[in-house]
């Protein structure tokens, strides 16, 4: 028999979305998950189907059923695997950059998670049939650290950790422009752009509360190496964020700004641009709590290649300005 979650919404928690409460009254769940549980008909508010944007009332009564975690149906593909640390609940990769994390419309296959298979066998499969074991994402032209659960326990616990902010990231990005100050914060809400519903903006009229903390790592002149660390975890956040304070970061296809190329002199640092196919964007740094024993890990990741060589030539120019 499925597990069942039963719940009794109390005076202090009248008004919620059901779709926001259930998260946060269980940290375990996913709001995707809990969304995804509501329109398959798996949650019933005071025995009836609701809607995810139903608001509650002191005396509701919620029953959620959980299924058991399907088998993951993406494909087992032979693709190698920059292993950070693995161990029987969890496994740390090092994700190459232009690797999509998991199966989605237009990739289907050569995916972390179709790696992953692979190599593991055994993933979680709460994330569901095409994300087995995902907790977190990276965007397809971010490389760096990522987290992955192996087993179901081990998924609800980090699940819950991000809920909590117990998982911590900081990350390198190479932006345009020389950054006004050494250290700094971004408090603006992001969510889907008003016009362009493959982007994300501080413009949106159902933005979420997003808070990046930025410092200053290295000054080129004409760009800025920062270390930045998120709060929240919104999708693109960093690349809005930045382009939001005018500097965007360099070969953001999406947020970025291609004119600045043209105004580069040095032809070799031109060419390195113009060659660099994806966001200078890199996970350099995951800590969370072990889900086994609760014990604080800490995991590092250099700065790949074409970023490290970017960099160098930057730091060059600027010396010789």
């Amino acid at each position: 028999m499925s597990p069942e979650i039963n719940i009794t919404v109390k005076e202090s928690q009248t008004g919620q979305r059901l779709d926001v409460f259930l998260p946060q009254n269980d940290p375990s769940l996913s709001r995707s998950q809990v969304k995804r549980a509501i329109e398959e008909g798996d949650v019933l508010v005071n025995s009836l189907p609701p809607k995810p944007s139903q608001r509650l009332k002191e005396g509701d009564v919620i029953l959620l059923t959980l299924r058991p975690a399907q088998e993951a149906a993406a494909i087992p593909q032979e693709i190698p695997l920059n292993i950070v640390y693995e161990d029987a609940a969890i496994i740390v990769v090092n994700k190459a950059a232009g690797m999509v994390v998991h199966p989605a419309p237009g990739n289907y296959d050569r995916t972390l998670v179709n790696a992953l298979l692979f190599h593991c066998h055994d993933l979680s499969g709460i994330g569901g049939i095409l994300r087995p074991g995902i907790v977190h994402r990276l965007d397809k032209g971010t490389s760096g650290l990522i987290v992955v659960a192996k087993t179901d326990e081990a998924h609800r616990n980090l699940t819950a950790q991000f809920v909590r902010h117990d998982v911590h990231k900081t990350y390198q990005a190479l932006v345009w422009g020389d950054m006004k100050g050494n250290r700094g914060e971004i408090i603006l809400p992001v969510g889907r752009h008003p016009g362009d519903r493959k982007k994300m903006s501080t413009k949106s009229k159902r933005g979420r509360d997003a808070i990046t903390l930025w410092k200053v790592r290295e000054r080129y002149g004409i760009a800025t190496l920062l270390d930045v660390e998120i709060m929240t975890g919104r999708t693109h956040q960093i690349r809005v964020h930045l382009s939001e304070r005018g500097y965007p970061v360099i070969s953001d296809a999406v947020y970025g700004n291609a004119s600045k190329i043209r105004t580069v002199t040095d032809a070799a640092l031109k060419a390195q641009l113009k060659a660099l196919d994806r966001q200078a964007l890199h996970a350099a740094k995951l800590s969370f709590l072990h889900p086994s024993n609760n014990d604080r890990i800490v995991f590092t990741a250099e700065m790949p290649e074409d970023m490290a060589n970017l960099c160098a030539q930057l730091s060059r120019l600027a010396k010789t300005a």
